[in-house]
């Protein structure tokens, strides 16, 4: 199997954290199909569109979910 080295490349400018992953998690990011990597970026946008206004509840809450 033929591993897509800038895989790695757009999930890190999508803005995931790739630098605490194993060996062995990176080979199942660079396994992914175009199609796969593509429904993980598209998510990862749509949990970051809503994430700052959660994150900003949390820290003017101490935390409480409203």
């Amino acid at each position: 199997m033929t591993h897509d080295p800038t895989a790695l490349d757009r999930l890190n400018l999508a803005g995931f954290s790739l630098d605490t992953l194993t060996d062995e998690q990176r080979e199942v990011l660079l396994a992914l199909t175009p199609y796969e990597l593509d429904l993980l970026v598209d998510i990862k946008g749509r949990l970051d569109e809503v994430g700052p206004d959660v994150q900003a509840h949390s820290e003017i809450a101490g935390g409480a979910l409203f």
